[in-house]
């Protein structure tokens, strides 16, 4: 993932403008920023389980598991991240805004059947009778939407889309600590 590939670049003593530079969201919480590194990790586990498990003429069904379970945590977190970033208006740019609503109303889309076993935006169920995901054996890929729509959502491009959205954030798109964008509510 090309955002945890520009934060694990070593700095000797850097200076919180070259920490800001590697990784923008610092300037927004330590902890989100955080919390985004944890689920690039999953995300190269998650791909690297599916490359391995698609591979040759057999099917691993051990790191397909593998791969499905860590892609249903990776959902949950990348969801909350997002919905964290969007509802912080105020602190970023209007072009990540409109980027982070894109991504959330993905990450919405396939969180749903997976966490509240709903459909999405409807008050009506998903089965239980299912496999988790679906297995795209030939694009060795998982499929985690509604298994009853007629679009696939590919997990690698969910991934990989997280991943572009994040990795396009420069510091001039933060705007201000996480912090602010509660400065104008009262707390009891």
């Amino acid at each position: 993932m090309r955002y945890l590939e520009r934060f694990r670049q070593t700095l000797v003593n850097p200076t919180w403008a070259q920490i800001v530079e590697r990784d923008p969201l610092i300037a927004f919480s330590h902890y989100l920023a955080g919390r985004v590194n944890v689920l690039c990790s999953f995300a190269d586990e998650i791909l690297e389980n599916l490359d391995k498990g698609f591979s040759g003429q057999s099917v691993d069904g051990g790191r397909v598991e593998r791969a499905e379970s860590l892609m249903w945590f990776w959902l949950l977190g990348a969801y909350e991240v997002v919905r964290t970033m969007h509802q912080a208006k105020k602190c970023f740019s209007e072009r990540l805004i409109q980027e982070l609503g894109g991504l959330k109303k993905t990450l919405a889309t396939v969180r749903m059947p997976a966490a509240k076993m709903e459909k999405p935006g409807k008050k009506a169920v998903v089965t239980s009778n299912r496999s988790p995901t679906g297995w795209d054996v030939e694009n060795r890929d998982l499929l985690v939407n509604d298994p009853e729509e007629s679009v696939n959502i590919s997990a690698r491009w969910v991934l990989l889309e997280f991943d572009r959205v994040i990795s396009s954030i420069t510091k001039s798109d933060v705007l201000a600590h996480h912090e602010e964008a509660y400065a104008s509510r009262t707390h009891p």
